[in-house]
């Protein structure tokens, strides 16, 4: 791994109804952006691989190791769908979010 990329995790996972859309609006974001992005898509189908990982609930967006919208690590995770109160982040948030990195 190359330590001057951004790494960007999209936790998730299938039937959440979020996902797709937290995935789409990622995937968009980071195109401006390719030779700084390390990305990943993280399946999380059991309440193990929840613990494992800290699961936030799906779909959880990590830059960096960083909770996009700095939510803690719950004290019992599991299989969960994630409530956006403003909504699943938009392209240009996420954006905004990785030039302030750069």
């Amino acid at each position: 791994m190359n330590l001057n990329k951004i790494k960007i995790v999209v936790q998730h996972f299938e039937g959440c109804p979020n996902g797709p859309k937290m995935i789409a609006n990622v995937s968009e974001a980071i195109a401006k952006f390719p030779e700084l992005i390390e990305y990943e898509e993280q399946l999380v189908e059991t309440n193990e691989k929840a613990r494992e990982v800290h699961f936030r609930g799906s779909p959880t967006l990590l830059i960096n190791g960083q909770d996009f919208e700095n939510l803690p690590e719950p004290e019992s995770p599991s299989l969960a769908c994630r409530f956006y109160g403003n909504g699943v982040p938009a392209t240009e948030e996420i954006e905004r979010y990785i030039k302030n990195l750069v």
